[in-house]
């Protein structure tokens, strides 16, 4: 591993859970936050015919480099600057963040009872290079009742979402099993992450 030469690192994202995980490794940051001209949702529009795996990838890159022209644009202090996106896939099909209850509720209709792959990809631009890792992992849900889903939907907890639930709050009773990354479901793989940070020399606790 490069030696440590970064004390901080930018996160371009305003997801308060991966904020959280990296405050877990030890990693110091900054936010990076979109400029209200910007239209970050328009960087998660999927493409026709658009694979999973292919989508997850686009989008964290295109995050990164509406990112390194932000950092450009405030003049602020060189450092790596890291980007993630999170989507649920239910075979090819790609699970979004839900627009409305009703397709909240058509989404978890299509997870109940099924298992299906959650991918976090991750990306650290350090100077002109860029590092990037893709983690996949599977959920599997219970059989979710009517009133279950109704009564998650009303609670708010599916909106801004992929796939409409978070493994870490209420539903988690409903999910009978997950293989791979638990902080990759919540939205940063933190094995990938690590391994990142540390190939651009970001120091680490441990």
């Amino acid at each position: 591993m490069k030696r440590a030469t970064h004390d901080f690192i930018y996160l371009a994202s305003q997801s308060p859970r991966r904020q959280q995980l990296l405050q877990q490794i030890g990693a110091g940051f900054q936010l990076l936050l979109p400029d209200v001209h910007e239209d970050a949702e328009a960087l998660e529009l999927h493409r026709p015919g658009e694979l999973p795996e292919a989508y997850v990838q686009r989008v964290t890159l295109l995050k990164l480099a509406a990112a390194r022209r932000r950092l450009a644009r405030r003049r602020l202090p060189l450092a790596p600057i890291l980007c993630a996106d999170t989507t649920v896939a239910l075979q090819r099909r790609i699970l979004g963040k839900p627009a409305d209850a009703a397709e909240a509720a058509s989404m978890l209709g299509l997870l109940s009872g099924r298992s299906h792959r959650v991918l976090s990809a991750v990306a650290l631009g350090h100077g002109q290079r860029t590092l990037s890792a893709l983690n996949v992992s599977r959920v599997r849900f219970a059989v979710l009742p009517a009133a279950v889903i109704e009564a998650y939907v009303a609670a708010g907890e599916p909106f801004g979402k992929a796939g409409a639930y978070a493994v870490q709050g209420a539903i988690a009773g409903w999910i009978e099993g997950v293989e791979g990354s638990h902080s990759g479901i919540m939205g940063l793989p933190l094995f990938e992450t690590t391994q990142l940070l540390r190939r651009a020399g970001v120091r680490l606790p441990i």
